[in-house]
């Protein structure tokens, strides 16, 4: 089961997916945990997770080490299913329970009141492809399951 889970072949453009993921999600989970890039830390994250939006603590903390965490799974293919379909669940519940009532678009002009979702359909569905084709070229996932050809005697 563990070894179906990481399996993955040797695509470039998992690679490439995986790793600009792995990066952009970084940035994101390290303000989330480490209030580095300008971000509030675990504490304050943790606080308006569950007092301003009402998200259980359980939650709360799965959600910042999805992104967190999961971003440096992505980065060098460890789990990366697991690290992916974090990150997706992550961009729909920011989806539903903040972005779709601004709408589709970004806020680019400052004249909405929030940010649009269009970010998170792409976050997502980067990261349902990697749920689907596996971490590929220069994964850990991959040196674990790639099988070499032995000779037989």
């Amino acid at each position: 089961m563990f070894r179906k889970l990481i399996a993955t072949d040797d695509d470039t453009a998992s690679l490439v997916l995986r790793v600009v993921t792995g990066i952009v999600f970084f940035a994101h989970g390290a303000q989330l945990a480490l209030g580095w890039f300008g971000g509030n830390g675990f504490t304050a994250t943790m606080q308006f997770f569950t007092q301003s939006m009402h998200i259980p603590a359980v939650f709360a903390f799965l959600a910042i080490m999805a992104q967190f965490l999961g971003s440096l799974g992505l980065v060098v293919g460890l789990l990366t299913r697991v690290a992916a379909l974090g990150i997706a669940v992550v961009m729909a519940v920011a989806v539903l329970k903040v972005h779709l009532a601004v709408g589709f678009f970004m806020n680019w002009f400052g004249n909405q009141k929030g940010e649009g979702y269009e970010y998170h359909l792409l976050a997502m569905a980067i990261a349902l492809a990697l749920v689907i084709k596996g971490g590929g070229r220069s994964s850990i996932d991959r040196a674990l399951t790639a099988r070499e050809a032995v000779p037989r005697a």
